[in-house]
C-alpha cells in the first residue's frame, strides 16, 4: 500500500473509528452524559491509536476492513483490536486515579 492509498484508507478509518466511538460510548453505563466528549477524544486521539500502531496504519487498517467487507465488519475489527486496549487504559488512569487520591 503506497502512502496515498493508507491516507485514503485511514480517512475512511478515522470516520468509522468516530462512529463506533460514540456508538459504543451511548452504551456504556459507566461512562456519564458529562464524561462522554472527554471519552470520545480519548477513543479516537493519535496518542491512544499510537498504543497499538502508528495512528494512520491503525485507521488505515479499519478503513480497509470497511472497504472491503463493510461497516458492520469494520465495526467488530474496531471491538476487536481498540476496544480491549481502550477499557485496559481506562482501567488503568481509574487505579492511578485512586492511587493519587488516597495519597492526598
Amino acid at each position: 500500500m503506497d502512502e496515498l492509498e493508507k491516507r485514503t484508507k485511514a480517512w475512511v478509518g478515522d470516520a468509522v473509528l468516530a462512529l463506533f466511538a460514540r456508538e459504543w460510548i451511548l452504551r456504556q453505563s459507566d461512562i456519564m452524559p458529562d464524561q462522554r466528549s472527554q471519552a470520545f477524544k480519548d477513543m479516537t486521539c493519535n496518542q491512544f491509536l499510537s498504543a497499538i500502531g502508528q495512528p494512520t496504519q491503525v485507521e488505515a487498517n479499519i478503513g480497509e476492513v470497511y472497504e472491503k467487507r463493510g461497516l458492520e465488519a469494520a465495526f467488530e475489527y474496531v471491538e476487536d483490536e481498540i476496544v480491549p486496549v481502550f477499557k485496559k487504559q481506562r482501567r488503568n488512569r481509574r487505579r492511578v486515579g485512586s492511587w493519587r487520591d488516597r495519597r492526598s
